[in-house]
Formats: C-alpha cells, structure tokens, sequence
C-alpha cells in the first residue's frame, strides 16, 4: 500500500510508531477486514472508512486519548496499533492500553517492538507514571505481550468491560515508570 513520508515519534530496529492520521482510513480498515478471525472475539476496531474517521477523531482530538500506529520502517505498512485510554493527570497520571496486531504482521514480534516504544513515549514525553493493560483470560497473546514488556499482574476483575454484547472477565495487569530498568518518576508539576 503506498506511503506517504512518515511522522515518527520514535523509531526501533524493525518498526516505528506514528500518531493515526485521517488518511490512514483506507489501509487501516482494509487491515482490519483482514484481521477479523485474529482480532475476535477479543477486539473489534474499525473496519469502514466512517467507523475509522470517528475512531481516529476521537484519539487525535481527546486529551485522554493518545493513539499510535505500529508501522513497518522499510515498508510503512501499519502492522497494528496501540491508544492509551482513559488517561488521569493530576496526582494519578496514567492510562490504561488498549492494542491490537495486523493478521500480516502476528507473530512476528513487531507489536513487542511498538509496545516498548509507546512506553518509552508514555514515560518519557507524555509524562505518564503507570500504564494499565486489561486483557480477557483465554486472549493468550495478549497476556504473553503485557507479561513479556514487563508488566506484572494485579488481580482479576469479573465482568469487567462490556464486549460483543456481554460483560467481559479482565486480568488486570500494570507497570510503572519505576519498574523499568533506569527508570524512576516523571517529574510533577
């Protein structure tokens, strides 16, 4: 799919992350339609060009949003994506991780390689203290990317979020700024 110039924030050996864009629309959900025996019944992004445009607003436009696309440097191609949600500022600073790979681009380790640069990010200039993943049980590859960037697991909630018609049992997992190696608080106001 063509490429225009990307507008990295950070970039890693294989892969580079972007904020979503409007003109994204077209390969994003074209990835999506690809990807729904991967993504189901655990994610359910965009897949038509007006479900992406109200998507990608609200994460470009919300200042409790912040959404990234995980791309492939030597080609540009969106592998998948990765939003902080809900973030609190204040004495909390934190937001909860929603992510999501590209059936062309599992298993691959290109999402372990985007996650560890949204963190970065999320410490370093968004100036977050704690990241929070909550991942449904049975989701193994979810799990196995929270636990292998290094977050540890904090409990279990039942009927967590409202997924697919149904209240969703989470595994809720979290990592803070001091958990990283080197790593320690950001500064406060």
């Amino acid at each position: 799919m063509p490429h225009s110039t990307p507008r990295y924030l950070a970039e890693g050996p294989r892969v580079a992350i972007r904020h979503f864009a409007p003109e994204d629309g077209p390969e994003f959900t074209a990835r999506a339609r690809e990807s729904k025996d991967l993504h189901r019944p655990w994610l359910f992004p965009p897949d038509t060009e007006d479900a992406y445009a109200g998507y990608a607003a609200r994460l470009l436009e919300d200042p409790a949003r912040a959404g990234f696309l995980v791309c492939e440097k030597d080609s540009g191609d969106i592998a998948g994506f990765i939003n902080i949600n809900n973030i609190v500022r204040g004495g909390f600073q934190c937001g909860a991780l929603g992510y999501g790979a590209f059936a062309h681009a599992a298993g691959r380790g290109l999402m372990r390689e985007g996650l560890a640069l949204v963190i970065s990010y999320a410490f370093g200039p968004l100036g977050l203290h704690r990241l929070e993943i909550n991942a449904q049980p049975g989701n193994a590859a979810s799990l196995a990317l929270a636990r292998g960037a290094g977050f540890r697991r904090e409990g279990f909630s039942p009927a967590m979020i409202h997924i697919d018609g149904a209240w969703r049992d989470h595994e809720r997992w979290a990592l803070t700024a001091e958990m990283r190696p080197g790593g320690r608080p950001p500064a406060t106001d």
